[in-house]
């Protein structure tokens, strides 16, 4: 009988993917977003929670319904960060984001803005020049607010994207490749294990000891969303949309395969 091969599954590196990948009882793969949406396309992992645009941009995966990384408001750990006193005329964009770079982009359309664009390295946690803004997220996002506090001014694109659109905004997604037997399974398994986290979110929140507990609940219960509904599919077939408008995705409809 041929054996059957565990499945290789990768998960973003932030405290936000805890609730999502927290007890589950094989190897979990974790790393930057940028570098799972890699590796999740060459076929080197099978499942993966990676960045909403992996999927809008290469659409040849199934997304395990109901899960989802979103806000429905201000996320906290997705933000331009900038000094309050002065206009910036270039931003440094995060290497590790695919979903955040592409969600300012298009929020500049909305606000008719523009920025000459630079990269900024992984886990850049240094003060910020005269006349720049700086794109962050997740942990290293969450460090660099609560290491600079007020010295500089955090424009949220959760909150932004709410604003603009009245819809909530899907950071990232679980898609498995089309080569993946039992999908529905492995879905179901995956949904089992939010619920079983969400249910029990003071445990996980007590377990991290990355941040303190009191941000942690109020990061978990007032910035973040871990279901994808109706409103939350909504919000990302806009976000494909506006990615279009932007010349960032080829135009096209927005077929979510749901699994």
């Amino acid at each position: 009988m041929q054996e059957t091969l565990a499945p290789r599954i990768g998960c973003v590196k932030y405290v936000n993917a805890l609730p999502l990948a927290r007890g589950w009882p094989g190897a979990i793969q974790f790393d930057h977003p940028s570098i799972l949406c890699q590796r999740l396309a060459a076929g080197d992992l099978d499942v993966a929670l990676v960045s909403s645009f992996e999927y809008l941009r290469n659409p040849i995966y199934s997304i395990v319904d109901n899960v989802a990384i979103a806000s429905d408001g201000p996320v906290y750990s997705v933000f331009v960060a900038h000094r309050p006193e002065t206009i910036f005329t270039e931003i440094e964009l995060d290497s590790a984001s695919t979903t955040g770079v592409s969600l300012w982009r298009c929020l500049q359309r909305l606000r008719n803005e523009q920025s000459i664009e630079c990269a900024a390295p992984l886990d850049n946690l240094s003060p910020l020049e005269s006349g720049r803004a700086r794109l962050l997220i997740g942990d290293q996002a969450i460090r660099f607010r609560q290491k600079f506090g007020e010295m500089y001014f955090y424009r949220d694109l959760g909150q932004e994207w709410r604003d603009g659109t009245g819809l909530p905004f899907v950071y990232a997604l679980w898609l498995i490749r089309p080569e993946v037997g039992e999908p529905k399974r492995m879905a179901d398994s995956l949904r089992s294990l939010r619920d079983r986290n969400v249910a029990h979110l003071e445990e996980l929140i007590f377990e991290q000891k990355e941040f303190d507990a009191a941000f942690c609940a109020y990061y978990y219960r007032d910035c973040l969303r871990f279901h994808f509904g109706e409103q939350e599919k909504a919000g990302l077939r806009l976000f494909r949309e506006l990615c279009a408008k932007c010349a960032l995705l080829e135009p096209g409809n927005c077929d979510l395969s749901l699994v």
